[in-house]
């Protein structure tokens, strides 16, 4: 079986680099990963992307992964700030030129884009930044936006399924030179063919976040990078989700593969002041209409739920989707991103209200003493 640290695209793709500890941003594009009112929060502004996006590559950040929406979560609201999203292509090629560096991803639905569109979409990104695109693929979405398409809103394993078909035809075209048909239960194609080809063979990196028992059998079999919420405290809880992905896809499908999070971050100078803003931004200014109607999207019923239970849910959505909590000095921060290292963690996607001040304050604070706790070079 072939390492990842082993992968010839390392030589264009800092995704397979040597940093034992990789980063990324994620949700540049959008809103940010945090629900909130407060007015510094992110409103898919192009001229934050750039400056951000050139403070990450400056930084050496491995990936910046954009989200995919079409709609916000209010439905009684279409014009609420939770659908301001860049389409994540379009936003990949641009950032790509933007940048020198770090890995740049673009997001597909799977329902919402014909995987021939995709391929040649995505070859083309990955020559226009030279060899350092991904590809973060979600098998499904919200029912409101796929209904949009006229896309169905396929049971929790036909989606994979089509998700299976459709990346096995997205990697044909990207690697191979002859027509070819294909036949399947959700695509019917005939002399496909996509020139030119991706600058990264066999294809570029592929990004999933699959979370079941069938997404990871998904993620272990296509994904380079498997993307998981990391649910617990405990680094033994951590690193046995952890194994589970890599065990499932070395004994299942002979691969290694990498695993990531992501993360909210509210850095100060002290801890006091990094709790004090996190209260601010997603309790004093949190935005409870979009929560509701994502956690309605989600059919999630908090009045089943106990009352402590609940506003614990609600709160760790507002601060960052439910994503890690770094939260304080950048001593804390730091001591647990090792901690998520030590339990087998590759790489963390990372969010903040205010990129740009909070790209600043990261250089300046954390980015040394992950140097010198050996997590980056």
């Amino acid at each position: 079986m072939k390492s990842w640290k082993d992968d010839p695209r390392a030589a264009t793709n800092p995704l397979f680099g040597d940093n034992k500890l990789k980063l990324g941003l994620f949700g540049l594009n959008g809103i940010g990963i945090s629900m909130t009112n407060v007015p510094e929060a992110p409103n898919a502004r192009w001229s934050e992307s750039v400056a951000v996006s050139k403070l990450a590559d400056a930084a050496g950040f491995e990936a910046n992964v954009p989200y995919a929406r079409w709609r916000g979560y209010h439905p009684e609201d279409p014009t609420h700030r939770s659908g301001l999203a860049m389409d994540p292509y379009t936003w990949a090629a641009a950032t790509s030129q933007a940048t020198e560096r770090g890995g740049v991803f673009a997001t597909s639905h799977v329902p919402t884009i014909h995987p021939i569109a995709a391929a040649k979409q995505c070859a083309t990104i990955d020559q226009i930044s030279g060899g350092r695109f991904g590809l973060n693929v979600v098998a499904g979405w919200n029912k409101p936006e796929l209904d949009m398409f006229g896309a169905a809103m396929r049971e929790h394993d036909d989606r994979y399924d089509q998700a299976a078909e459709w990346i096995e035809i997205v990697r044909r075209l990207w690697s191979e030179d002859d027509e070819f048909d294909y036949e399947g239960r959700y695509y019917q194609i005939n002399k496909a063919v996509s020139f030119p080809k991706p600058l990264q063979r066999p294809f570029p990196p592929i990004m999933n976040a699959g979370g079941s028992d069938r997404g990871r059998l998904f993620a272990a079999k296509y994904a380079d990078m498997a993307f998981v919420i990391v649910k617990s405290e405990e680094p033994e809880a951590i690193r046995a989700e952890v194994d589970l992905y890599r065990t499932t896809a070395r004994e299942e499908f002979g691969r290694d593969i990498q695993v990531w999070t992501y993360a909210y971050v509210v850095q100060r100078d002290t801890e006091a002041e990094a709790r004090d803003y996190l209260k601010h931004y997603a309790v004093d200014h949190g935005d409870d209409r979009a929560l509701d109607g994502w956690m309605e999207l989600q059919g999630m019923h908090t009045k089943l739920m106990p009352k402590d239970v609940m506003e614990q849910l609600r709160f760790r959505f507002k601060a960052g989707n439910g994503g890690f909590e770094l939260v304080g000095t950048p001593d804390r921060i730091t001591a647990r991103l090792e901690m998520l290292s030590s339990a087998g963690i590759d790489g963390v996607l990372l969010g903040w209200v205010g990129f740009e001040d909070g790209m600043r304050r990261w250089i300046d604070g954390v980015s040394p003493l992950l140097v010198q706790a050996g997590l980056r070079g």
